[in-house]
């Protein structure tokens, strides 16, 4: 069977997908147990990843001003704990994962769009950044840009656009920047039942692990059926370092962790 290359991959391996609750009927039937194993299909992974958070449009500014930095500090926790050092079961010979570190961040309101945003005009505007503008790192195999947008904002890719079929996604530019894009959550199925915040580290957790182990989609750890290491996971949280993240895939324990 001849592989996939990362372009052939839906969108939709690389998202969060809307929350859809279980419906009471099925919760009395017993689940069929899980039985996969993701596979590791040869390209780069994040050994130690470099947060760079992006925080999008004039509202970072004003009444989301608190929770950009409480994002900040989310990333300070997360990053060199012991979510990041479950993912070092999905080490090869070239690439061991270890502990990140927050590397910067900006706000900026610099052609913020208005109501909606493409993926591709977020890929344009980013590069053109590193490229003019001395704030912003230049990739460097470990660099992750959060992109987080202003409320209000949608965001498509694709044909599928946020809070209608996803709820955030990592992506690459150009086989060498990664990016990951955090729409705010407004919509039902992309608080599932949380607070914003709540929701915003869940789901960023979601897309960090996934950027690590797969930061070009398909060609990192991944499984044909179930996608990336959030994917089979999607919507299963733990608390932890009291903050609120997405459990993952575990191929060692057969099971979300």
């Amino acid at each position: 069977m001849q592989q996939k290359k990362p372009f052939d991959y839906p969108e939709s391996i690389r998202v969060v997908p809307l929350h859809q609750p279980t419906p009471e009927i099925a919760k009395t039937k017993k689940k069929k147990k899980v039985a996969t194993q993701f596979t590791y299909r040869g390209g780069p992974l994040i050994p130690n990843v470099e947060v760079f958070t992006i925080f999008w449009g004039e509202g970072w500014q004003t009444t989301l001003k608190n929770t950009a930095t409480q994002i900040n500090q989310f990333f300070q926790t997360i990053l060199e704990s012991t979510l990041i050092d479950q993912l070092s079961e999905y080490d090869t010979p070239k690439f061991q994962i270890g502990k990140g570190k927050l590397t910067g961040t900006i706000t900026t309101v610099d052609k913020a769009p208005a109501q909606s945003i493409t993926d591709t005009q977020i890929q344009k505007q980013l590069l053109s950044w590193i490229k003019s503008n001395k704030a912003f790192p230049k990739p460097n195999g470990n660099t992750l840009y959060f992109t987080y947008f202003d409320s209000g904002i949608s965001v498509s890719m694709g044909g599928s656009a946020s809070c209608s079929s996803f709820c955030g996604y990592h992506n690459n530019a150009d086989n060498n920047t990664f990016y990951a894009v955090m729409p705010y959550p407004e919509c039902t199925g992309c608080l599932g039942g949380n607070k914003a915040f709540d929701a915003l580290t869940g789901t960023s957790s979601h897309e960090l692990c996934e950027a690590i182990t797969d930061p070009i989609p398909g060609s990192g750890w991944y499984d044909d059926n179930y996608g990336e290491i959030g994917d089979i996971c999607a919507w299963k949280f733990k608390t932890l370092d009291n903050y609120n993240v997405q459990l993952e895939w575990s191929n060692k324990k057969n099971k979300c962790v």
